[in-house]
């Protein structure tokens, strides 16, 4: 009951036929950029909590939270 080779050729030049190669081009690039920027964020993600936790002594935790208090959004002052 599943799809045979003939099912998934005549589906796939359907596809072309709708949205163009071109289109389908820029939409695989747009997914595998997003693919490989996910995994970037996922490798940045898990080296800098083990930096984090391994670069700050327990004492200046108080003052890290403190800190991120006083800090500014900027791109929330562009937007108002």
């Amino acid at each position: 009951m599943g799809f045979s080779t003939t099912h998934l050729i005549i589906f796939l030049v359907i596809i072309v036929v709708i949205f163009g190669t071109k289109k389908l081009r820029n939409m695989g690039s747009d997914l595998g950029g997003a693919v490989k920027g996910f995994k970037d964020g996922m490798k940045d993600g898990s080296d800098k909590s083990a930096d984090t936790s391994a670069a700050v002594p327990p004492a200046q935790v108080g003052a890290a939270s403190t800190a991120a208090k006083e800090t500014i959004d900027v791109e929330a002052k562009t937007k108002a």
